[in-house]
Protein backbone atom coordinates (compact mmCIF):
# COMPACT_ATOMS: atom_id res chain seq x y z
CA UNK A 1 0.00 0.00 0.00
CA UNK A 2 1.37 3.57 -1.05
CA UNK A 3 1.30 5.66 1.77
CA UNK A 4 1.07 8.59 -0.42
CA UNK A 5 -2.26 7.88 -1.99
CA UNK A 6 -4.31 10.05 0.05
CA UNK A 7 -3.72 13.48 -0.75
CA UNK A 8 -4.38 12.86 -4.65
CA UNK A 9 -7.76 10.89 -3.20
CA UNK A 10 -9.15 13.67 -1.73
CA UNK A 11 -8.20 16.54 -4.07
CA UNK A 12 -9.69 14.49 -6.87
CA UNK A 13 -13.02 13.52 -4.68
CA UNK A 14 -13.32 17.15 -3.19
CA UNK A 15 -12.61 18.48 -6.91
CA UNK A 16 -15.86 16.14 -8.41
CA UNK A 17 -18.00 17.19 -5.24
CA UNK A 18 -17.15 20.70 -6.24
CA UNK A 19 -18.03 20.53 -9.60
CA UNK A 20 -21.29 18.79 -9.05
CA UNK A 21 -22.19 21.48 -6.45
CA UNK A 22 -21.23 23.93 -8.86
CA UNK A 23 -23.80 22.79 -11.43
CA UNK A 24 -26.77 22.23 -9.43
CA UNK A 25 -26.13 25.66 -8.08
CA UNK A 26 -26.42 27.55 -11.52
CA UNK A 27 -29.04 25.34 -12.16
CA UNK A 28 -31.45 27.39 -10.53
CA UNK A 29 -29.92 31.03 -10.63
CA UNK A 30 -33.21 33.62 -11.90
CA UNK A 31 -31.85 36.72 -9.55
CA UNK A 32 -28.38 38.14 -9.02
CA UNK A 33 -29.00 38.82 -5.11
CA UNK A 34 -31.47 37.01 -2.46
CA UNK A 35 -34.27 39.60 -3.12
CA UNK A 36 -36.27 36.28 -4.22
CA UNK A 37 -36.91 33.85 -1.80
CA UNK A 38 -35.99 30.16 -2.33
CA UNK A 39 -33.76 30.53 -5.45
CA UNK A 40 -29.94 30.37 -5.26
CA UNK A 41 -28.61 33.38 -6.93
CA UNK A 42 -24.48 33.94 -8.12
CA UNK A 43 -23.69 35.22 -4.71
CA UNK A 44 -24.71 32.24 -2.95
CA UNK A 45 -22.94 29.76 -5.19
CA UNK A 46 -19.91 31.65 -4.74
CA UNK A 47 -20.34 32.12 -1.02
CA UNK A 48 -20.61 28.30 -0.83
CA UNK A 49 -17.63 27.79 -3.20
CA UNK A 50 -15.40 29.87 -1.33
CA UNK A 51 -15.89 28.01 2.06
CA UNK A 52 -15.34 24.90 0.78
CA UNK A 53 -12.58 25.31 -1.22
CA UNK A 54 -10.88 27.96 1.53
CA UNK A 55 -11.30 24.77 4.08
CA UNK A 56 -10.05 21.91 1.55
CA UNK A 57 -7.04 24.17 0.74
CA UNK A 58 -6.14 25.67 4.24
CA UNK A 59 -2.55 25.29 5.13
CA UNK A 60 -2.80 23.65 8.58
CA UNK A 61 -5.12 20.87 7.04
CA UNK A 62 -3.07 20.26 3.66
CA UNK A 63 0.59 19.86 6.07
CA UNK A 64 -1.22 17.31 7.98
CA UNK A 65 -2.86 15.91 4.21
CA UNK A 66 0.30 15.04 2.84
CA UNK A 67 2.27 13.44 5.97
CA UNK A 68 2.69 10.17 4.86
CA UNK A 69 -0.46 7.85 6.07
CA UNK A 70 -2.41 4.92 4.93
CA UNK A 71 -5.30 5.25 2.84
CA UNK A 72 -8.95 5.45 4.77
CA UNK A 73 -11.73 3.33 4.16
CA UNK A 74 -14.67 4.41 2.27
CA UNK A 75 -16.67 5.06 5.25
CA UNK A 76 -14.12 7.37 6.93
CA UNK A 77 -13.21 9.13 4.04
CA UNK A 78 -16.87 9.75 3.00
CA UNK A 79 -17.38 11.65 6.90
CA UNK A 80 -14.25 13.74 5.82
CA UNK A 81 -15.63 15.21 2.59
CA UNK A 82 -18.97 15.36 4.21
CA UNK A 83 -17.69 17.87 6.79
CA UNK A 84 -15.63 19.34 4.03
CA UNK A 85 -19.10 19.72 2.36
CA UNK A 86 -20.67 21.14 5.81
CA UNK A 87 -18.19 24.05 5.87
CA UNK A 88 -20.64 26.71 3.96
CA UNK A 89 -23.94 27.13 4.71
CA UNK A 90 -25.14 24.07 2.55
CA UNK A 91 -26.19 21.00 4.74
CA UNK A 92 -27.02 17.51 3.01
CA UNK A 93 -28.64 14.45 4.71
CA UNK A 94 -27.29 10.98 4.60
CA UNK A 95 -29.07 10.05 2.17
CA UNK A 96 -27.85 12.81 -0.32
CA UNK A 97 -24.36 12.27 1.06
CA UNK A 98 -23.87 8.60 -0.24
CA UNK A 99 -25.23 9.13 -3.63
CA UNK A 100 -22.90 12.21 -4.12
CA UNK A 101 -20.30 10.09 -2.99
CA UNK A 102 -20.94 7.02 -4.87
CA UNK A 103 -21.26 9.58 -8.01
CA UNK A 104 -17.72 11.13 -6.85
CA UNK A 105 -15.88 7.71 -6.53
CA UNK A 106 -17.21 6.57 -9.97
CA UNK A 107 -16.24 9.62 -11.59
CA UNK A 108 -12.41 9.35 -10.35
CA UNK A 109 -12.70 5.60 -10.84
CA UNK A 110 -13.04 5.88 -14.89
CA UNK A 111 -10.23 8.94 -14.56
CA UNK A 112 -7.73 6.34 -12.90
CA UNK A 113 -8.27 3.22 -15.27
CA UNK A 114 -8.17 5.71 -17.90
CA UNK A 115 -5.13 7.39 -16.85
CA UNK A 116 -2.29 6.67 -19.63
CA UNK A 117 0.46 6.11 -17.15
CA UNK A 118 0.66 5.96 -13.54
CA UNK A 119 2.35 9.42 -13.13
CA UNK A 120 -0.63 11.16 -15.19
CA UNK A 121 -2.43 10.11 -11.98
CA UNK A 122 -0.45 14.00 -10.93
CA UNK A 123 -2.18 15.78 -14.46
CA UNK A 124 -5.68 14.48 -13.71
CA UNK A 125 -4.98 16.05 -9.93
CA UNK A 126 -4.01 19.00 -11.37
CA UNK A 127 -6.60 19.49 -14.08
CA UNK A 128 -9.05 19.25 -10.51
CA UNK A 129 -7.00 21.66 -9.03
CA UNK A 130 -6.97 24.02 -11.88
CA UNK A 131 -10.91 24.20 -12.43
CA UNK A 132 -11.17 24.44 -8.63
CA UNK A 133 -8.67 28.02 -9.16
CA UNK A 134 -10.95 29.29 -11.57
CA UNK A 135 -14.12 28.85 -9.45
CA UNK A 136 -12.68 31.25 -6.78
CA UNK A 137 -10.70 33.49 -9.16
CA UNK A 138 -12.18 36.32 -7.80
CA UNK A 139 -10.90 35.91 -4.09
CA UNK A 140 -7.66 36.58 -4.32
CA UNK A 141 -6.93 34.98 -0.67
CA UNK A 142 -8.57 31.36 -1.34
CA UNK A 143 -6.28 31.83 -4.60
CA UNK A 144 -3.14 32.10 -3.06
CA UNK A 145 -4.08 28.81 -0.54
CA UNK A 146 -4.89 26.82 -3.62
CA UNK A 147 -1.38 28.17 -5.36
CA UNK A 148 0.60 27.13 -2.03
CA UNK A 149 -1.40 23.62 -1.62
CA UNK A 150 -0.25 22.92 -5.72
CA UNK A 151 3.15 24.01 -4.45
CA UNK A 152 3.36 21.69 -2.13
CA UNK A 153 1.49 18.73 -4.04
CA UNK A 154 4.22 19.17 -7.05
CA UNK A 155 7.15 19.24 -4.17
CA UNK A 156 6.10 15.80 -2.42
CA UNK A 157 4.82 13.99 -5.65
CA UNK A 158 7.78 15.11 -8.48
CA UNK A 159 10.46 13.21 -6.63
CA UNK A 160 8.48 9.75 -7.21
CA UNK A 161 10.02 6.88 -8.81
CA UNK A 162 7.77 4.96 -11.84
CA UNK A 163 7.71 2.38 -9.07
CA UNK A 164 5.96 4.48 -6.50
CA UNK A 165 3.43 6.24 -8.79
CA UNK A 166 2.42 2.44 -10.21
CA UNK A 167 2.35 1.28 -6.21
CA UNK A 168 -0.10 4.49 -5.95
CA UNK A 169 -1.89 3.29 -9.02
CA UNK A 170 -2.39 -0.14 -7.58
CA UNK A 171 -3.40 1.09 -3.93
CA UNK A 172 -6.06 3.21 -5.76
CA UNK A 173 -7.19 0.62 -7.65
CA UNK A 174 -7.55 -1.49 -4.39
CA UNK A 175 -9.77 1.02 -2.88
CA UNK A 176 -12.19 1.21 -5.95
CA UNK A 177 -12.40 -2.39 -6.55
CA UNK A 178 -15.66 -3.00 -4.91
CA UNK A 179 -17.31 -0.04 -6.46
CA UNK A 180 -19.77 -0.75 -9.26
CA UNK A 181 -22.52 2.22 -8.82
CA UNK A 182 -23.86 2.77 -12.51
CA UNK A 183 -23.88 6.65 -13.65
CA UNK A 184 -26.59 7.80 -15.67
CA UNK A 185 -24.15 9.98 -17.69
CA UNK A 186 -21.63 6.85 -18.36
CA UNK A 187 -24.60 4.49 -19.27
CA UNK A 188 -25.80 6.91 -21.52
CA UNK A 189 -22.41 7.90 -23.00
CA UNK A 190 -21.87 3.76 -23.53
CA UNK A 191 -18.37 3.70 -21.12
CA UNK A 192 -19.97 1.90 -18.49
CA UNK A 193 -22.22 -1.89 -18.46
CA UNK A 194 -25.27 -2.31 -16.87
CA UNK A 195 -23.45 -4.15 -14.05
CA UNK A 196 -21.77 -0.74 -13.34
CA UNK A 197 -18.34 -2.22 -14.74
CA UNK A 198 -16.40 0.21 -16.95
CA UNK A 199 -15.87 -0.42 -20.97
CA UNK A 200 -12.46 0.27 -21.69
CA UNK A 201 -11.02 0.94 -25.59
CA UNK A 202 -8.17 -1.23 -27.29
CA UNK A 203 -7.99 1.79 -29.55
CA UNK A 204 -6.24 5.10 -29.06
CA UNK A 205 -2.92 7.04 -28.95
CA UNK A 206 -0.50 5.23 -26.64
CA UNK A 207 0.81 6.85 -23.60
CA UNK A 208 4.29 9.05 -23.94
CA UNK A 209 6.93 7.41 -23.85
CA UNK A 210 5.44 4.21 -25.05
CA UNK A 211 5.86 2.69 -28.71
CA UNK A 212 2.82 1.50 -31.03
CA UNK A 213 2.29 -1.89 -30.44
CA UNK A 214 2.48 -4.26 -33.38
CA UNK A 215 6.58 -4.74 -33.52
CA UNK A 216 8.49 -7.24 -32.68
CA UNK A 217 12.60 -6.57 -32.53
CA UNK A 218 14.69 -9.73 -32.07
CA UNK A 219 18.43 -9.01 -30.85
CA UNK A 220 21.66 -11.43 -30.43
CA UNK A 221 23.95 -11.74 -27.93
CA UNK A 222 25.81 -8.91 -29.05
CA UNK A 223 22.68 -6.54 -28.40
CA UNK A 224 22.36 -5.77 -32.35
CA UNK A 225 19.14 -6.01 -33.78
CA UNK A 226 18.79 -8.95 -36.42
CA UNK A 227 15.26 -9.55 -37.16
CA UNK A 228 11.75 -8.01 -36.74
CA UNK A 229 9.01 -9.14 -37.03
CA UNK A 230 5.03 -7.56 -37.18
CA UNK A 231 1.82 -8.81 -35.61
CA UNK A 232 -1.24 -7.96 -35.85
CA UNK A 233 -2.85 -6.19 -32.59
CA UNK A 234 -6.85 -6.16 -32.09
CA UNK A 235 -6.72 -2.44 -31.70
CA UNK A 236 -6.18 0.89 -33.63
CA UNK A 237 -3.32 2.21 -31.78
CA UNK A 238 -1.33 5.70 -32.68
CA UNK A 239 1.42 7.56 -31.48
CA UNK A 240 1.89 9.08 -28.71
CA UNK A 241 0.62 12.50 -27.69
CA UNK A 242 2.78 15.14 -26.29
CA UNK A 243 3.44 15.22 -22.65
CA UNK A 244 1.51 17.15 -20.50
CA UNK A 245 3.02 20.15 -17.83
CA UNK A 246 3.54 19.30 -14.50
CA UNK A 247 3.88 23.04 -13.05
CA UNK A 248 1.32 24.83 -11.43
CA UNK A 249 0.32 26.27 -14.95
CA UNK A 250 0.60 24.83 -18.07
CA UNK A 251 -1.23 22.42 -20.32
CA UNK A 252 -1.93 19.39 -19.02
CA UNK A 253 -3.13 17.86 -22.45
CA UNK A 254 -4.71 14.74 -21.02
CA UNK A 255 -8.59 16.16 -20.41
CA UNK A 256 -9.68 13.69 -17.53
CA UNK A 257 -9.98 15.16 -14.42
CA UNK A 258 -11.99 17.99 -16.36
CA UNK A 259 -15.16 19.10 -15.39
CA UNK A 260 -17.73 16.70 -17.06
CA UNK A 261 -20.52 18.42 -15.94
CA UNK A 262 -20.10 22.39 -17.34
CA UNK A 263 -20.63 22.12 -20.98
CA UNK A 264 -20.42 18.63 -22.36
CA UNK A 265 -22.82 17.00 -20.13
CA UNK A 266 -25.53 19.83 -18.90
CA UNK A 267 -27.97 16.93 -18.56
CA UNK A 268 -28.38 15.58 -14.40
CA UNK A 269 -26.47 13.00 -13.82
CA UNK A 270 -28.12 10.03 -11.60
CA UNK A 271 -26.38 6.75 -9.65
CA UNK A 272 -28.07 3.70 -9.23
CA UNK A 273 -26.87 0.31 -7.21
CA UNK A 274 -25.69 -1.92 -9.92
CA UNK A 275 -27.78 -5.25 -9.12
CA UNK A 276 -25.00 -7.21 -8.30
CA UNK A 277 -22.78 -5.04 -5.83
CA UNK A 278 -22.66 -6.04 -2.42
CA UNK A 279 -23.10 -3.38 0.20
CA UNK A 280 -19.98 -2.40 1.53
CA UNK A 281 -18.37 -0.65 4.53
CA UNK A 282 -22.26 -0.25 5.69
CA UNK A 283 -21.31 -2.28 8.86
CA UNK A 284 -19.72 -0.99 11.73
CA UNK A 285 -16.15 -0.86 11.24
CA UNK A 286 -13.96 -2.19 14.38
CA UNK A 287 -11.58 -0.13 13.19
CA UNK A 288 -13.84 3.21 13.24
CA UNK A 289 -12.35 4.44 16.63
CA UNK A 290 -8.27 4.53 15.10
CA UNK A 291 -9.74 6.13 12.26
CA UNK A 292 -11.20 8.72 14.17
CA UNK A 293 -8.46 8.90 15.26
CA UNK A 294 -6.07 9.21 12.53
CA UNK A 295 -8.67 12.31 11.34
CA UNK A 296 -8.39 14.04 14.42
CA UNK A 297 -4.62 14.40 13.43
CA UNK A 298 -5.61 14.97 9.75
CA UNK A 299 -7.79 18.19 10.74
CA UNK A 300 -4.44 19.12 12.84
CA UNK A 301 -5.66 18.99 16.49
CA UNK A 302 -8.23 22.01 16.33
CA UNK A 303 -11.07 22.20 18.66
CA UNK A 304 -14.55 22.53 17.70
CA UNK A 305 -16.42 25.87 16.44
CA UNK A 306 -19.94 25.90 16.26
CA UNK A 307 -21.74 28.04 13.56
CA UNK A 308 -22.93 31.66 14.95
CA UNK A 309 -26.18 31.56 15.83
CA UNK A 310 -27.40 34.46 13.17
CA UNK A 311 -25.75 32.56 10.20
CA UNK A 312 -28.25 31.13 8.45
CA UNK A 313 -28.13 27.69 6.79
CA UNK A 314 -30.07 26.43 4.05
CA UNK A 315 -30.71 22.79 2.93
CA UNK A 316 -30.99 21.52 -0.63
CA UNK A 317 -32.43 18.81 -2.82
CA UNK A 318 -29.67 18.42 -5.87
CA UNK A 319 -31.17 16.24 -7.77
CA UNK A 320 -35.04 15.10 -8.64
CA UNK A 321 -36.30 13.38 -5.98
CA UNK A 322 -37.98 9.60 -6.27
CA UNK A 323 -39.95 7.31 -4.67
CA UNK A 324 -37.13 5.66 -2.78
CA UNK A 325 -35.86 9.50 -1.74
CA UNK A 326 -39.40 10.33 -0.27
CA UNK A 327 -39.54 7.19 1.90
CA UNK A 328 -36.13 8.06 3.40
CA UNK A 329 -37.69 11.97 4.17
CA UNK A 330 -41.32 10.43 5.23
CA UNK A 331 -39.11 8.10 7.64
CA UNK A 332 -36.59 10.47 8.80
CA UNK A 333 -38.34 13.71 9.26
CA UNK A 334 -41.05 15.50 10.04
CA UNK A 335 -43.47 16.21 7.32
CA UNK A 336 -43.00 19.92 7.91
CA UNK A 337 -39.01 19.98 7.80
CA UNK A 338 -39.59 19.46 3.90
CA UNK A 339 -41.09 23.31 3.58
CA UNK A 340 -38.66 25.65 1.33
CA UNK A 341 -36.73 22.86 -0.15
CA UNK A 342 -34.94 24.45 -2.88
CA UNK A 343 -35.09 21.85 -5.73
CA UNK A 344 -32.25 21.84 -8.89
CA UNK A 345 -32.17 20.23 -12.18
CA UNK A 346 -30.23 20.65 -14.75
CA UNK A 347 -32.60 19.22 -17.32
CA UNK A 348 -35.81 19.42 -18.26
CA UNK A 349 -37.25 15.56 -18.65
CA UNK A 350 -37.69 15.16 -14.78
CA UNK A 351 -39.24 11.44 -16.12
CA UNK A 352 -35.74 10.66 -16.71
CA UNK A 353 -34.87 10.94 -12.98
CA UNK A 354 -37.66 8.11 -12.09
CA UNK A 355 -34.94 4.95 -12.40
CA UNK A 356 -31.59 6.18 -10.88
CA UNK A 357 -31.87 9.61 -8.97
CA UNK A 358 -32.77 9.54 -5.67
CA UNK A 359 -29.43 12.17 -4.53
CA UNK A 360 -31.27 14.74 -2.49
CA UNK A 361 -29.07 16.96 -0.29
CA UNK A 362 -30.55 19.98 2.81
CA UNK A 363 -29.34 22.94 4.21
CA UNK A 364 -29.90 22.23 7.95
CA UNK A 365 -29.36 23.59 11.12
CA UNK A 366 -25.83 23.27 12.77
CA UNK A 367 -26.88 22.14 16.16
CA UNK A 368 -29.27 19.48 14.51
CA UNK A 369 -27.68 16.04 15.40
CA UNK A 370 -28.12 12.41 13.81
CA UNK A 371 -29.07 9.15 15.27
CA UNK A 372 -26.09 7.18 13.12
CA UNK A 373 -23.67 5.08 14.86
CA UNK A 374 -20.65 6.88 13.13
CA UNK A 375 -21.74 10.39 13.67
CA UNK A 376 -22.33 9.39 17.52
CA UNK A 377 -18.89 8.02 18.06
CA UNK A 378 -17.15 10.42 15.48
CA UNK A 379 -19.28 14.07 15.32
CA UNK A 380 -16.63 15.57 18.25
CA UNK A 381 -13.78 14.76 16.33
CA UNK A 382 -15.25 15.64 12.54
CA UNK A 383 -16.68 19.29 13.50
CA UNK A 384 -12.61 20.21 14.36
CA UNK A 385 -13.17 21.14 10.52
CA UNK A 386 -15.35 23.94 11.05
CA UNK A 387 -12.98 25.92 12.29
CA UNK A 388 -10.81 25.67 9.74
Amino acid sequence: MSMRTLPLVFINLGGEMLYILDQRLRAHQTSEDNSEKGVWSEIDRKRVMNDIIGTMFSKAFMDELLKPQQMYSHRALKTVLTRLAHASIMRLNPASMDKLYELMVMAFKYQVFLCPRPKDLLLISYNHIDIIREFVKDTPQVVNQVDEAHRQIIEVYTSLSEAEFQLLRQTLLIFFQDMHVRVSLFLKDKVQNPNGRFVLSTSGSVPHGIEVPGLIRMFNSQGREVKRREFPTRGSYSSPIREGSFEIYGDRVIRLGTNMYSVNYPEETRTSKSPSTNKTDDTLNPLAKEELNLLARLMGGMEAQSMPSTETSFRINLFNTDKEEEDVGASGAPEDSMSGVINIQAMQDLQASTELARIAGEFEDQGETTDSPCSSKGDDLLAMMDKL
